[in-house]
């Protein structure tokens, strides 16, 4: 039981109230002592929080980064796949045909002819 239910229990009995004894404080009794032995200790502590701090944050960063990287890579790669659908469909022969008939040329009819030069005998 605690120090109040005893109390109350031995003035409801009709005895004589028990002498209370003094309220512990719950303070945190520190003396300087104790601080100066255990300082590198602290010190310990505070570098190893700094640096799980440093490191998660250093870890955010790299998650963002490439999270960023990964879009940018699909993105270029949609846009390759439709520059390169683009691509084939203007080499087409008809598409080709079609782009350079303002310029005055136009499809060949008859097939390419090869021209055959002789090359001069050498004199012995």
């Amino acid at each position: 039981m605690r120090e109040e239910e005893k109390h109350i229990i031995a003035e409801e009995a009709g005895g004589e109230p028990l002498p209370r004894e003094p309220k512990k404080e719950w303070r945190l009794r520190i003396n300087y002592r104790l601080i100066t032995q255990n300082l590198p200790f602290i010190l310990f502590l505070a570098v190893i929080a700094l640096i799980y701090i440093a490191n998660s944050h250093l870890a955010e960063k790299k998650v963002r980064r490439i999270n960023k990287l990964s879009r940018e890579i699909k993105e270029l790669k949609w846009e390759y796949l439709s520059v390169k659908s683009e691509l084939m469909f203007r080499s087409k022969l008809s598409e080709v045909s079609k782009a350079v008939e303002p310029l005055g040329l136009k499809e060949l009819s008859t097939p390419p002819q090869r021209i055959e030069v002789k090359a001069p005998e050498q004199a012995q």
